[in-house]
């Protein structure tokens, strides 16, 4: 269950990082992609533990 919770927190994350408008400023929309992308990774390993696991 707790998988489950890790899985939607990661997902609430890259939601909210999507909406953070930073125009104008390349140096933050750089880290906002990362963060993104890192959200994107651990939503995938949660899922990939969660299909294992049943």
């Amino acid at each position: 269950m707790r998988i489950k919770i890790c899985r939607k927190e990661a997902k609430e994350s890259r939601y909210w990082l999507r909406l953070i408008d930073i125009s104008g400023n390349g140096e933050y929309e750089e880290e906002r992609k990362a963060l993104i992308q890192e959200a994107t990774e651990l939503m995938n390993i949660f899922g990939s533990i969660l299909r294992k696991s049943e």
